[in-house]
């Protein structure tokens, strides 16, 4: 049975930084989507980043509101999945949760991402504190 742990997450302060991690087990990450999500509350879950890896390489894919603040990577010797976050912003609060799904190149989007993997976790909050 497939089963995603995150963890990492804590309060910080506005412009701090935290590493998310995802373990995960009964699933290996290599060559496979990837992705991070958030929920904050009263709000929808939303994508925020994902991963694809394939024998040529890797592509990444970052949410607006994140990009080049949040750098998505994986360990496949670990396999663990993990989002550096870097000048974190109070809108940035949320419930990080990954996801993973056996989709290939052109399937690996975020929302496809969100409708083929089923089996969420609990997730680890972030706060940011203003």
């Amino acid at each position: 049975q497939v089963s995603l742990v995150e963890s990492g997450g804590g309060s910080v302060q506005a412009g701090g930084s935290l590493r998310l991690s995802c373990a995960a087990s009964g699933y290996t990450y290599s060559r496979t989507c990837v992705g991070w999500f958030r929920q904050a509350p009263g709000k929808e879950r939303e994508g925020v980043a994902r991963l694809l890896s394939t024998s040529t390489g890797s592509t990444t894919f970052y949410a607006n509101s994140v990009k080049g603040r949040f750098t998505i990577s994986q360990d496949n010797a670990k396999n663990t999945l993990y989002l550096q976050m870097n000048l974190l912003k109070p809108e940035d609060t949320a419930v990080y949760y990954c996801a993973a799904a056996p989709l290939g190149p052109g399937y690996c989007t975020l929302t496809q991402l969100s409708r083929s993997f089923t089996n969420w976790g609990q997730g680890t909050q972030v706060t940011v504190l203003s």
